[in-house]
């Protein structure tokens, strides 16, 4: 199993039982057990005859698998946003993204009231390049409906040859009416991390997304920076985590650890208090102290949130942007034997090293800088968050609050969040009012 910031009938008898075999002992639990049990089957047993009544009657001769697949697809959405069941096709999809080079448009989707929702565009692909954004809604793929569609359909429908084009309705809030826009199809190389040089003292990283990849160019990053500024000159660092969706939960501990000396970088929290895992740093803070700030924005969200929040706890970096998304659970990919594909379930919340749930929530920066828009932008580019997706898991502490504005200038010259990091490591403060950092709880090491 790996974890990811992404039955048949037996499996679910089985389930039931080892609730009762595993369960708190006592004639009162076993009583309620019982009824529990009892109830279970009779669901089922009421599925069983659904299933032979359309198998049966059905206008057409249906097809067994796509019925089971629909029922199970079902059941899993019902659960939550970001627990899903994937067939065997989307499953090997999936490992194709973790590991960093698949084909298609390069977007990161999500499921919202039947259409698909674009979480973010990655970084020079060609969905970034024909202007999709984040919050922007797929109501059509090359005409055909979404509404009805699963998501693994509509991320299969958008996928391709290489080279073959594609044309998607966007639904995009503030615009008039619905936007088609044409995209050519690449093989998508996701490459997570980024960086150059910034005046001469300053190391600029820019990570994308958390896959397999992402530590080790992480990394050569920072080795490539200090082989080029001297220890004396380096003023300090800067992580981009704008717009990254998140990824591999794995990644994101290992890139915390790569600016920390010790300490917890994440906990999850199941169900049941046993199920609690805590995640350390290792390895070393490979900057050696160096300032370092982080930029964040309503489109950093799972993983990307892990790793801001971490540093953010330990005093590590000044968080600059604006508040993240607030995705914070974590799902567990589950394989299910050869053929049937994996369960991408929800199983956990994660938590901050100073015991903060971020779920629906987000994390506020210490210093919020609000982008200039165009004005064909206006009231486009800000997104609503965890908290505005239906059947969202709700806030530890039932205190929800909305997304905020994940709009990045294209052009570097136009970007006040990242002007304004570069300023605080020059000693240069901006908005003062807003730059005094929030207390802080502080973290055991």
């Amino acid at each position: 199993m790996r974890k990811s910031l992404l039955f048949p009938l037996g499996a679910l008898t089985g389930a039931c039982l080892t609730l009762l075999m595993t369960g708190p002992q006592g004639g009162h639990w076993a009583a309620r057990a019982a009824v529990t049990a009892d109830d279970a089957y009779s669901q089922l047993n009421l599925f069983g005859e659904v299933f032979e009544r359309v198998k049966a009657s059905y206008v057409e001769k249906p097809d067994n698998a796509k019925l089971i697949e629909g029922a199970i697809t079902g059941m899993v959405t019902s659960l939550d946003p970001h627990s899903r069941y994937m067939n065997d096709k989307s499953w090997t999809e999936m490992q194709e993204t973790t590991s960093g080079e698949f084909g298609g448009l390069g977007i990161e989707v999500t499921m919202e009231d039947g259409l698909v929702k674009v979480v973010s565009p990655i970084d020079d692909t060609p969905a970034s390049k024909a202007g999709i954004l984040s919050g922007d809604l797929i109501s059509k793929i090359d005409g055909e409906a979404v509404q009805g569609m699963t998501l693994e359909q509509a991320v299969n429908k958008m996928k391709g040859p290489v080279d073959t084009k594609t044309k998607l309705t966007i639904v995009r809030k503030g615009a008039d009416v619905p936007l088609d826009i044409a995209i050519t199809r690449e093989i998508i190389h996701v490459r997570p991390v980024r960086f150059h040089v910034e005046n001469g003292d300053i190391g600029y990283i820019r990570v994308t997304s958390f896959n397999e990849q992402t530590t080790d160019g992480l990394k050569k990053a920072i080795a490539s920076i200090s082989k080029e500024i001297p220890p004396e000159k380096l003023a300090g660092y800067v992580m981009d985590l704008r717009n990254n969706p998140g990824g591999l939960l794995d990644q994101a501990v290992s890139v915390s650890s790569a600016f920390l000396q010790r300490g917890e970088v994440v906990s999850t929290r199941g169900r049941n208090p046993e199920e609690t895992q805590r995640f350390t740093a290792h390895g070393g803070d490979l900057t050696k102290g160096k300032p370092l700030i982080v930029l964040i924005n309503g489109g950093s969200a799972s993983a990307s949130e892990i790793v801001a929040g971490a540093l953010h706890d330990h005093k590590r970096a000044t968080l600059i942007g604006t508040r993240s998304f607030g995705k914070g659970s974590v799902q567990t990919i589950i394989p299910l034997g050869s053929g049937n594909g994996a369960l991408a379930l929800t199983t956990a919340r994660y938590y901050t090293p100073s015991g903060r749930s971020i779920q629906a929530q987000g994390i506020a920066p210490d210093i919020e800088i609000l982008q200039d828009v165009p004005a064909e932008l206006k009231g486009r580019v800000d997104t609503m968050g965890e908290a505005s997706m239906r059947g969202h898991l709700s806030a530890a502490d039932g205190t929800e609050q909305t997304g905020s504005q994940s709009y990045v200038p294209p052009e570097e010259k136009d970007d006040k969040a990242l002007h304004a990091a570069f300023d605080f490591l020059h000693g240069v403060t901006v908005n003062a009012a807003a730059a005094k950092p929030a207390p802080k709880t502080a973290v055991p090491n």
